[in-house]
């Protein structure tokens, strides 16, 4: 697999791809505990720590695979409602407002969908390929909790 290019960034072996997915999941992690203590709400406080959970799941399965086990993981195909693929992102900071946070993280789940989604096309081995439609999967879930709760919070507001 010598000198694999994902995206901008190139890899010399599946493992070196797993560390660098490893780190992804570690990031969105520690982006959601940051959310979450600026969420100031408690329903939506709850929901980021959940998100924040799941993606310390992630990282777990990934080091799992690095470890040499594998596991079968369920798929589902995931809905897209597409709210904060045409909204803008703010940057955050302390007085952001709810749906700066919503869009924020909506759209970094959306680009871990894709980071996910081409790791699955560079993939040859059954186990990675599983792996990484299990986690596009994931991250769309958790685009459309993000979304979900984006209507709730400030669609049904307006």
């Amino acid at each position: 697999m010598a000198g694999k290019k994902v995206g901008s960034v190139t890899f010399q072996t599946m493992t070196d791809i797993l560390r660098f997915a490893i780190e992804r999941e570690e990031e969105a992690a520690r982006s959601y505990a940051e959310l979450a203590q600026k969420a100031g709400r408690s329903g939506l406080q709850t929901l980021l720590l959940e998100l924040r959970a799941e993606e310390v799941h992630h990282k777990k399965l990934l080091q799992e695979v690095v470890a040499g086990k594998s596991a079968a993981l369920p798929g589902r195909d995931v809905p897209d409602l597409k709210i904060s693929d045409y909204l803008i992102e703010e940057p955050l900071d302390a007085g952001s407002h709810i749906q700066d946070l919503l869009i924020f993280a909506a759209r970094k789940e959306a680009k871990a969908a894709a980071l996910y989604a081409r790791l699955l096309s560079e993939s040859s081995a059954a186990e990675h390929k599983s792996l990484f439609q299990f986690l596009v999967q994931e991250e769309k879930k958790h685009k459309l909790k993000l979304e979900q709760e984006y209507e709730q919070q400030v669609l049904q507001e307006d």
